[in-house]
């Protein structure tokens, strides 16, 4: 081999090993950024496959027994509440249960004034309580 191209090769094996390094370091870190992004379910399902973290346990027979077989009274994390089948009100159906209102409560107040006057005259009647011997 003459002498002149012995530069040349070991250029190009330091850039092929280069380059293989880099590779290897950018998969590197694709790998981790996509399981930096994934959820802790994914990581933890892997790690648990793998032998790592907690033992699953199955859960007791009467703990099975007694559960519902029905869906559970509360809503799942993660889904999202199903579309109300009423629709708003509109502006006119809002003034008129404003209105609604407004009356209840006057009528209410006028019935809590009543009882407090009738309970008022009541109690100009009664004598206080004779005070206990000592």
């Amino acid at each position: 081999m003459p002498c002149d191209q012995a530069p040349v090769i070991r250029d190009r094996a330091l850039s092929d090993l280069l380059s293989l390094r880099v590779g290897r370091v950018l998969a590197l870190a694709v790998l981790a950024g996509q399981l930096a992004a994934c959820s802790g379910d994914v990581v933890r399902s892997l790690a648990s496959d793998a032998g790592y973290g907690p033992k699953v346990v199955a859960a007791p027979g009467f703990v099975t027994e007694t559960r519902s077989k029905e869906r559970p009274d509360f809503m799942p994390v993660g889904v999202d509440a199903p579309k109300r089948p009423v629709r708003a009100k509109s502006v006119t159906g809002q003034k008129a249960l404003e209105a609604e209102l407004e009356g209840a409560r006057g009528r209410n107040e006028a019935r809590g004034r009543a009882a407090l006057s009738a309970g008022q005259g009541g109690a100009a009647t009664l004598k206080p309580a004779p005070v206990p011997p000592q």
